[in-house]
């Protein structure tokens, strides 16, 4: 088989470990997940009961379109539908992007080090050029992303809450990048964390001055969808049809767009669950504290924190029942939002283990 030099070296990407795969490994019959920033509450019971109405009707292929999902999201968001590309996970429609705008092996990427894993992943994948700028203070270094840009760019990828690092860019320095990013280069805001800020949605209103601009979110945090894999961007209506064009006919199942549906519905699940994430974010900064440990201040689920060796207590942390998420940064772990129990029950593991 001919295979692409850039698969063959390509490391696939590792999502944290399920529960199931610790209990088996260690008989274990509490553990407790960490590591992949979903929702610790859950879905909502009105979501629930949307999914067990549509459980009768997987028979049959779902809406290709996702003509009501992009009604509810047009409707939300005070947005043209035309705009919309729904995707299998927000990761789904990034690599779709990148498949839209890298066409030859020396077009370039650029991102921030420290950004969320799947950029690098998606640039090897097409056998383009990654440009990886240094971050500042855990953060993207907008300037140094505009030094980065030649004839040869072609996207900008921008994870603003950011992952893994949790830190969040003024909507002013965004906007003022923007103003002065070509035309050429598609810039690509990737808000997957956005509900969590609980402010201003303004970065819509760019996308009229911006048409380079592309946003994206996903119903996998706040909306507790993870694992329906629901995600959508917007765009301009010229942008979304060229995207619309290489997407999957069927990439989002009829169960996932039913539920993202109803979710959107219930803004009282969402409230209590953006206030949930506000208290455990106090409550985790609060315990590292405690143990005299730094950490990186976070605007999203979770917070990365520095221990003197991340693999070592990584791995006495999975012994005791807790996963959490080794990061690409020096001792780091980033340890998502769980239920207070769930916080307190993983700060004392920790403790004892230091």
């Amino acid at each position: 088989m001919n295979v692409c030099e850039s698969i063959k070296a390509l490391n696939p990407y590792q999502g944290g470990k399920p529960i199931s795969e610790l209990q088996r490994e260690l008989g274990l019959d509490r553990v407790v997940k960490l590591a992949s920033n979903e929702n610790p509450l859950g879905i909502g019971q009105q979501t629930v009961k949307a999914m067990q109405r549509a459980i009768g009707e997987v028979d049959r292929y779902p809406d290709g379109s996702g003509f009501e999902l992009k009604q509810a999201i047009a409707r939300h968001l005070d947005v043209s539908v035309d705009i919309i590309t729904l995707g299998n996970g927000s990761n789904d429609v990034l690599e779709l992007i990148a498949r839209a705008c890298v066409c030859q092996s020396v077009d370039e990427v650029i991102f921030s080090e420290y950004a969320f894993v799947v950029y690098p992943l998606v640039t090897q994948a097409l056998g383009a050029q990654a440009v990886v700028t240094k971050s500042i203070d855990f953060g993207h270094d907008l300037e140094a992303m505009l030094l980065a840009i030649t004839d040869n760019s072609k996207l900008i990828f921008i994870a603003n809450p950011n992952n893994p690092t949790g830190t969040l860019l003024k909507d002013e320095a965004v906007y003022a990048f923007l103003s002065r990013v070509p035309n050429s280069v598609t810039v690509v805001l990737d808000q997957a964390y956005f509900e969590y800020l609980d402010k201003p949605d303004v970065a819509i209103g760019w996308l009229a001055e911006f048409e380079n601009l592309i946003i994206t979110r996903t119903f996998s945090k706040a909306y507790g969808l993870a694992g329906l894999r629901v995600g959508y961007a917007l765009s301009s209506g010229k942008i979304a049809d060229y995207i619309n064009r290489i997407r999957q006919p069927f990439n989002v199942n009829h169960i996932a767009q039913v539920a993202a549906v109803s979710a959107l519905g219930d803004q009282s699940h969402l409230l209590r669950s953006v206030l949930a994430n506000k208290n455990g974010l106090k409550q985790l900064a609060a315990g590292f504290d405690q143990l005299g440990l730094s950490y990186i201040p976070s605007s999203a689920n979770f917070i990365a924190v520095k221990v003197a060796d991340s693999a070592w207590i990584y791995t006495q942390l999975l012994a005791l029942g807790f996963i959490v998420r080794p990061v690409e940064m020096d001792n780091y772990l980033r340890v998502s939002i769980g239920t207070a129990r769930e916080i307190s029950d993983f700060l004392e593991a920790l403790k004892s283990i230091l």
